[in-house]
């Protein structure tokens, strides 16, 4: 989860909380919010779970109207393994939370992550439009394209059909997961329920990064880009300059 101060460009990108995945919002140094380790997801078939998270929901928002953020990006979460269920809790929770981000005047951009209840680019961006909420939006995340598409990486299409209420794109590189027979990764045991994937830099993997920023460039999107890279920390600060070079140079300062 990340969070962005939208009046300051000092803080264009400012992380106000610790959310690993699937553990939910947290502040480690916050004595009002119960450890994620016992409080799972705004979307858990878990209803004491489910609860807890909206504890730290209503915290989350108390401190970032207090920093002065006003936009808060953030995952479905919940289960594939139970979508239904979790589809029903995740609408809850945004009903349950609605008070509160139209009373601070807090925006949501929502992105499906893999292995939340959903991950398909098509099913979420529908779960978006449905709910009809003007201050929640779409997140497209570049790595997870694969994931969106189940291998098929169109990723001009899912950028072009979400342009409506596209408000943030992630940045970084990842293998195709469904590519040669999908051996790109080898996970132990086959047929482990879990999903791989990678936050690389530009490059390092095959998202089709040329037809991703001229397709924002043609759909006007003037909306905020983040670099997300991870697992790279001795050379987090060349990767961060050269990705930086590259969104700048593709789609201006």
């Amino acid at each position: 989860m990340t969070a962005r101060n939208t009046h300051d460009p000092r803080y264009a990108k400012l992380a106000i909380g610790v959310c690993p995945d699937q553990w939910g919002v947290w502040f480690p140094e916050d004595e009002k919010q119960m450890d994620p380790r016992r409080s799972s997801t705004w979307s858990s078939t878990d209803e004491t779970e489910r609860q807890a998270q909206l504890r730290n929901w209503r915290r989350l928002l108390e401190l970032a109207d207090q920093l002065d953020v006003r936009e808060i990006t953030s995952e479905f979460s919940g289960n594939p393994n139970t979508p239904r269920e979790c589809e029903a809790q995740w609408y809850r929770s945004i009903e349950a939370l609605t008070p509160g981000f139209e009373a601070y005047g807090i925006r949501l951009n929502m992105e499906a992550h893999p292995y939340d209840f959903v991950e398909l680019h098509d099913e979420a961006y529908g779960l978006i439009r449905g709910v009809n909420l003007d201050w929640i939006s779409y997140e497209f995340c570049c790595p997870h394209a694969f994931h969106l598409s189940d291998g098929v990486g169109d990723v001009e299409r899912m950028i072009r059909s979400s342009a409506p209420m596209l408000r943030e794109v992630h940045v970084a590189d990842a293998l195709n997961h469904r590519a040669n027979d999908g051996n790109r990764y080898i996970v132990n045991p086959p047929g482990a329920d879990v999903r791989v994937h990678q936050h690389a830099e530009i490059g390092r993997g095959e998202v089709p990064f040329d037809r991703v920023f001229s397709t924002l460039r043609e759909i006007g999107f003037d909306g905020v880009v983040s670099v997300c890279v991870f697992g790279w920390h001795e050379i987090a600060d060349e990767v961060n300059r050269r990705m930086l070079a590259r969104i700048q140079d593709e789609l201006g300062a």
